[in-house]
């Protein structure tokens, strides 16, 4: 008699709706996904590209996958992802709260109130507006689950990048209040991603130079993370294989230590 060992890691029979997924590691993770047997809906700011990424990946993988235009900091967004996706697959077993972005600022007076409120609305809020508006089909699904995208900045000085680092901490602090408030009926974890360098390295301020140090990080792995690193984890948190893991932060890191990459 032959044994499955990854038959735990199957997601056939759920419904997943992944944020900020169009490219990147929100890509990976959907592609990830999708492999693993799940319909898979993709929502991203970019509308076209969350549909091209979504025929890719469904040709790639032969199972469903759409893509939509979604603005996750305005709530009529968020209600039509969730609507649209129920529609599509009948209902949300799993959610991936994978939108997150900060610029690069290395001095904190120029910071301002405004930044301050944008970065937690993009990275903190919208996690939690999503998980509310799935709220209602998690509860019905069998091993239900919210994975969120955290980062590592959250956990150490986030030097040049203070707003994200610090909306991303107020992220974990949501998670595992989320966890015990949904007990025993959806499980909340996040992932906290380390150095994985992406083409958004670019679009946040960070020139060539920086990314070949990002690339060589003081970590005990020695190296910079891979996307395929982040969606393993992403697809381990969302199966049926961590049934027994609720209200944690797993972290994907390569060990890293506490080192200001960009700064003096």
């Amino acid at each position: 008699m032959s044994i499955d060992a990854f038959a735990d890691f199957r997601m056939d029979g759920h419904n997943v709706i992944i944020t900020g997924a169009a490219q990147n590691i929100g890509a990976q993770i959907a592609k990830t996904i999708s492999a693993a047997g799940a319909k898979v809906m993709i929502c991203d700011l970019q509308a076209e590209k969350s549909a091209d990424t979504a025929s890719d990946i469904a040709k790639a993988t032969g199972n469903e996958v759409h893509g939509m235009g979604c603005d996750v900091t305005k709530d009529e967004d968020i209600r039509a992802v969730v609507d649209v996706t129920v529609k599509a697959f009948g209902g949300v077993s799993t959610l991936i709260n994978n939108v997150g972005w900060g610029a690069r600022q290395p001095d904190p007076t120029a910071i301002s109130r405004e930044e301050l409120l944008k970065s937690y609305n993009l990275n903190t809020v919208s996690a939690y507006r999503m998980s509310m508006a799935c709220l209602p089909y998690l509860e019905k699904a069998e091993n239900a689950t919210i994975t969120n995208s955290g980062s590592f900045s959250s956990a150490v000085p986030a030097y040049d990048i203070l707003p994200y680092g610090t909306a991303k901490a107020a992220l974990n602090q949501m998670m595992v209040s989320l966890a015990h408030m949904l007990a025993a009926k959806v499980r909340v974890n996040s992932v906290l991603i380390g150095t994985v360098i992406t083409p958004g390295y670019a679009d946040a301020g960070v020139t060539p130079e920086m990314q070949e140090k990002l690339a060589h990080p003081d970590n005990l792995t020695g190296r910079a993370g891979k996307m395929e690193d982040i969606a393993n984890a992403m697809l381990y948190l969302a199966s049926p294989a961590s049934s027994w893991v609720s209200g944690q932060i797993i972290n994907v890191h390569g060990g890293g230590g506490v080192v200001r990459l960009f700064g003096q």
